[in-house]
Order: structure tokens, then C-alpha cells, then sequence
């Protein structure tokens, strides 16, 4: 029968319609029945970890797992925990989000525009899980492997449209009054140009009672004071691993965060892998895959916690976007990855091209064989190699090396023969790149402990912001 038949008659119709307003009613008693029976259901989390790998969508996790099975490791631990679900990314403007706007919407849990940090779509300031957390009586730590004023940190303690103004940030994170700040430096810490100049922030801390502890010697110093801010340096980002594997690292900061934080209303912390999203920008797998593992080791720190306090504790891992479209497969190698190779490359791509510029400047006279051995060090590629070495540069490899020399020679500023290198190399190991910014990939969300179920399945990211929000006010 015609369902519009059904519906000629002003009575028929009336009826229906009266049916439809009952059917939306009881669909939203159910809602907030839901709702209601969410938050009861909802264990309150004494400890929270949120841990945020800036550019790390599910290829970066992959290549990084794939890297420990090659040498015969054991699989990532952010992969192996039991609540695994995809996170969508966009912002409010852009189906590509920036750093800025995803980590407002995993903060605060509302959409806004790119570059806006801390801040809706109109400038209004949101509430972050941080300002949640400090609210409900638990400590807050922010911890970064980049600047502390750098985009995902400074969403959860910052309210600014434009997150370049990185001195007012900062102002933001000493008003915070946050207990425990660590990573890399303050950036424009004593920026006398900024409109809002009020002193050097390092002095306007201390000044508001916060300790200030500089480098690996002052951090072995720390012990008890009530509000810290720890920097591996004072103004830039910490090293990659591959360039300095020892010093202070992700996992120090995030266990000496363990115990500067824990007292009996609990903590909330977030540790942000910052450095992974720099080298995605890159293109430099190797090192991308040294700044997860320590991003995972971080994470290591947080769940041997958790197994001490296991009704107490939940620990939520995800990215805020994909950098560089990392994809894990290279038509020159067919069906075949070799991620074993990464293991040659002996240092970052910022440490190499600034190898050779400082070589190039330093030898005007230099001809392309002089450069051959950085090259050969750096990534292990082998010029005149016989056929079956792996890493042998084929003739076209070798023409489009000395041809981006030749225009190093004549701009030492070029990129031209580091990014030729890096391409080269990465593909012998089976990889290849779609972009050097940011893609719309969805990423990888992982949980573990007391309601950690609630992050499974597909969502938004402004969803783990409303799910922590409901955790920490519990």
C-alpha cells in the first residue's frame, strides 16, 4: 500500500503527527536515561594520563612496531593495550587539521578553527581537562618533547587565537598555576617585542612561586618543591634521540611527573611526543621512529604506575593528526618492506643537511666526491656497490645526488641534497611519502584501565575531552 496514501486526510495526518512528537519524546527520555546512566556507570579515575604523539596516525605506529619486530622486539606497548579505536581529526574549518585546533578539541572537547588555541571559533576561551582536573582538587602536569608554548601543550592552559604569540602563551602557562611544567624550553620566553611584555617568563615564575630547573644537573636536584617547571633548555626543543640518545628524556620527565604529582586526590597529566610530527613534516622515518619509542617508553613509565594502582588509574593514548602521509610501501620494491634498513641512518635530517652546509661553506672548492663519505655515514648508502647490496645507489640514484649538490654548492641553504638523500634511503627500505604537511587520515586511540572502555570504537576527537571531563569530575 502507498504510504502517502495513508496521509491524504488532515485526521490521518494528524494522527501521524502526533505519534511522531510522542516517538521524539520517548527517544529523548531514552538519551538522557543514556546519559544519566553514563555518568552513573562512569568509575571515578584518581590518576589520568593522557598521552597526545603529535603527527602519529596508525602508519606511524606501524612502521614503529614493524622497526622492533625486524630486530627482533617485541610489539610497541600503545599497541598492545586492550581498548584499540579510530579518532577523527578535522577542525572547524578545514577537513586538514593543525596541531592548534585538534588539540583544542582532545583539550577541551569543541571544534574551532586552525591556529586558534585554547579558544572556540569566535575567541571565547574554553575549559580544558587540565582546568577540570586542577578544579576537582588533583594536580596537573603538562609535559612536552617540544617548547611548552608550542601548540598541544598550550591548549590545555592557554587561550589565544593566534598560536604564534608564543610569549603571551606564556604568560597564560605561568597564570595557569599548573603544578609541574616539563620538556623543552619556553620559547620568546624574553621576547621585548611582544605587545604584552611584562618581564622574562623564567623571572615571572619564580616570582609565582614556581622552582625553575634548567638541564640534567638541576633536574637531579628536584625533590618535593610544590610547583616546578623542568626544561631541558631554556628556549628551543629537546634533542632527537637519534642525535643524543642520552640526557633527559620523555620517560624522565613523566616519571619524575609520577612523583611530584601523586598526593591523595590524584593527578591528571598530559605528555605530548612532539618531536614525532617534526620529522613526519620532514619525511624522516628513521628518526620518527626513535621519537615514538621514546614516546612509548614514556607510556612505559605511566603503566608500570598503573599496574600499582590499578583501580585507580586510566591511561589514554592518541594523535592529534597525520604528518606527511606516511605510507608503508614502495612501488620500487614491490610487495616487500625492509624496515631492518632504517637502523643505517646515523642521524636526523636537520643534524645532516646542516652536516653538509656547514662542509659546503666551509670547502668552496669541494666537488661532489668529497661529500660522498657524509652521505655513505649518515645513511649508509653505497656509491659503486656490486648489484645485490641493498643500499648500492643506482646510476639515475647517483645522478640526482650530485645534481642536488651542484645547487647546495650555490645556495648552501638549499634542501635539495638532503631531501634526495632521505627519499633515497627511505625508499630502499620499502617507504614512501605523500606530503610534507598535514594529512586528514584519522587516527589511532588506545586506552587502559578504570573506564577505559568508553574510548573504543569510532569517534570524534572532542570526544576524549568529553569523556575525561565526565572522568575527572567524577
Amino acid at each position: 500500500m502507498n504510504c502517502f496514501f495513508l496521509l491524504k486526510t488532515p485526521r490521518k495526518l494528524y494522527c501521524f503527527f502526533v505519534m511522531f512528537k510522542r516517538l521524539i519524546f520517548l527517544v529523548s527520555l531514552f538519551l538522557m536515561a543514556s546519559s544519566v546512566l553514563f555518568a552513573e556507570q562512569l568509575k571515578r579515575a584518581k590518576y589520568v594520563f593522557l598521552f597526545i604523539g603529535d603527527g602519529m596516525s596508525l602508519p606511524q605506529r606501524m612502521i614503529a612496531q614493524n622497526y622492533l619486530k625486524s630486530l627482533g622486539g617485541d610489539d610497541l606497548l600503545i599497541n598492545s593495550l586492550p581498548v584499540q579505536s579510530i579518532t577523527f581529526t578535522k577542525s572547524a574549518d578545514s577537513l586538514i587539521t593543525d596541531s592548534a585546533a585538534s588539540a583544542t578539541a582532545i583539550a577541551c572537547g569543541k571544534k574551532t578553527k586552525n591556529h586558534y588555541i585554547g579558544v572556540d571559533s569566535n575567541g571565547n576561551p574554553l575549559t580544558s581537562t587540565a582546568y577540570v582536573a586542577k578544579k576537582s582538587g588533583r594536580k596537573v602536569g603538562i609535559i612536552t618533547s617540544v617548547t611548552l608554548t608550542h601548540a598541544t601543550p598550550a591548549a590545555f592552559y592557554a587561550h589565544n587565537s593566534n598560536r604564534g604569540n608564543e610569549y603571551e602563551i606564556a604568560l597564560d602557562l605561568v597564570n595557569s598555576g599548573f603544578d609541574y611544567f616539563a620538556g623543552g624550553g619556553i620559547a620568546q620566553h624574553d621576547n621585548k617585542n611582544a605587545k604584552s611584555f611584562k618581564g622574562d617568563i623564567y623571572s615571572l615564575a619564580k616570582n609565582s612561586g614556581y622552582s625553575v630547573f634548567v638541564g640534567e644537573k638541576e633536574f637531579s636536584e628536584i625533590s618535593g618543591q610544590k610547583k616546578v617547571i623542568a626544561v631541558e633548555n631554556k628556549a628551543w626543543a629537546m634533542p632527537y634521540f637519534i642525535d643524543k640518545k642520552d640526557g633527559l628524556r620523555l620517560a624522565d620527565f613523566t616519571r619524575k611527573g609520577i612523583e611530584l604529582l601523586d598526593n591523595p586526590k590524584g593527578f591528571f597529566m598530559m605528555v605530548e611526543g612532539g618531536k614525532i610530527d617534526w620529522m613526519c613534516h620532514a619525511n624522516d622515518v628513521a628518526t620518527t621512529i626513535g621519537e615514538i619509542l621514546e614516546f612509548d617508553r614514556a607510556v612505559g613509565e605511566a603503566f608500570a604506575f598503573a599496574k600499582k594502582h590499578p583501580k585507580e588509574t586510566l591511561i589514554v593514548i592518541t594523535g592529534d593528526h597525520e604528518t606527511g602521509g606516511l605510507t608503508l610501501g614502495f612501488a620500487g620494491t614491490g610487495y616487500k618492506l625492509y624496515p631492518e634498513r632504517l637502523k643505517n641512518q646515523t642521524c636526523s635530517y636537520d643534524s645532516f643537511k646542516n652536516k653538509i652546509k656547514d662542509f659546503v661553506k666551509s670547502n668552496s672548492e669541494a666537488v661532489f666526491d668529497d661529500i660522498k663519505p657524509i652521505i655513505e655515514k649518515s645513511f649508509a648508502l653505497k656509491f659503486g656497490a656490486p648489484k645485490d647490496e641493498p643500499m648500492r645507489l643506482s646510476t639515475a640514484e647517483t645522478n640526482e645526488l650530485k645534481s642536488a649538490f651542484e645547487r647546495l654548492k650555490k645556495n648552501p641553504d638549499s634542501s635539495a641534497l638532503a631531501n634526495s638523500a632521505l627519499r633515497i634511503f627511505n625508499n630502499k627500505a620499502g617507504i614512501a611519502w605523500t606530503s610534507n604537511a598535514h594529512t586528514a587520515l584519522p587516527v589511532a586511540t588506545s586506552a587502559y584501565g578504570v573506564n577505559s572502555s568508553i574510548f573504543s570504537g569510532m569517534f570524534d576527537n572532542t570526544d576524549i575531552a568529553k569523556n575525561l571531563k565526565a572522568v575527572l569530575e567524577k
